[in-house]
């Protein structure tokens, strides 16, 4: 009996201690629990700060290679192209075109890495059918002269290849009678032989070999004036381009 009771006083005086222990531990741990989630919940962000910051940084060096690759390729004083081309041209006022196959050199002076003026001189030579006559003249070798310089500009630039524009202006020396027996040109119904005004434009594609070397596809439109007429012929150059000097 005396056991029992005493088992019964302890019971009773632990219960409301144990239950002022839980009180206490209870607001601890949900601190606890609450500091040790909130570190948690900002690690995410901070991983994909970090993570935009390594990308703008390979973003900015990727431009600036970009950059440099630019202004090593075109910031070059001089270029040279050497080359060939390939027009349809009317060499009488009643014959069919004729094809000419050209040598041609173009020197050029920049003012900047888009702008420049440039110095043009080429051959064109040929073989054209003038029909049957009394001459026994048929198909006589003729050449044209041209010289010319104006302006170029680049409008689009990129490390490998760029696109350009040019208009030139100047003489085209028509040689038309070497081949005919001596009958003259006009005879057998080509233009007269001499000078006249020559003009042409076109647009330039480039691709950069390395930044001083360079190849060139150029379609093109060119106008001449023999025999106070008016010619406008179609055609194209390609060739080699080389630069050197620095702004």
């Amino acid at each position: 009996m005396f056991s029992f009771r005493r088992v019964a006083l302890l019971l009773a005086l632990g219960l409301p201690a144990a239950h002022f222990a839980l009180a206490q531990d209870t607001p601890t741990s949900g601190s606890s629990s609450s500091q040790q989630g909130q570190p948690q919940a900002q690690k995410p962000a901070g991983e994909q700060q970090g993570s935009v910051s390594v990308q703008g940084r390979l973003k900015a060096r990727r431009e600036a290679r970009r950059a440099a690759a630019i202004r090593d390729t075109y910031s070059h004083l001089y270029e040279v192209q050497l080359g060939m081309g390939y027009m349809r041209f009317t060499p009488g006022k009643d014959l069919q075109r004729t094809s000419f196959y050209s040598w041609n050199v173009d020197f050029t002076r920049f003012y900047s890495d888009r702008l420049g003026v440039t110095l043009n001189a080429r051959g064109n030579y040929g073989t054209t059918f003038v029909y049957l006559n009394p001459y026994n003249v048929t198909k006589p070798s003729i050449s044209m002269y041209n010289f010319m310089a104006g302006p170029q500009y680049r409008f689009y630039m990129q490390p490998k290849f760029s696109f350009s524009g040019r208009a030139m202006a100047g003489l085209a020396h028509g040689h038309f009678s070497g081949d005919t027996n001596g009958y003259g040109s006009t005879t057998v119904g080509m233009w007269p032989d001499g000078n006249t005004f020559a003009a042409s434009a076109e647009v330039m594609g480039e691709y950069n070999v390395s930044p001083s070397l360079a190849l060139r596809l150029a379609p093109e439109y060119f106008f001449t004036g023999f025999g106070s007429e008016f010619q406008g012929s179609r055609g194209f150059k390609a060739g080699f381009i080389y630069r050197f000097g620095k702004q």
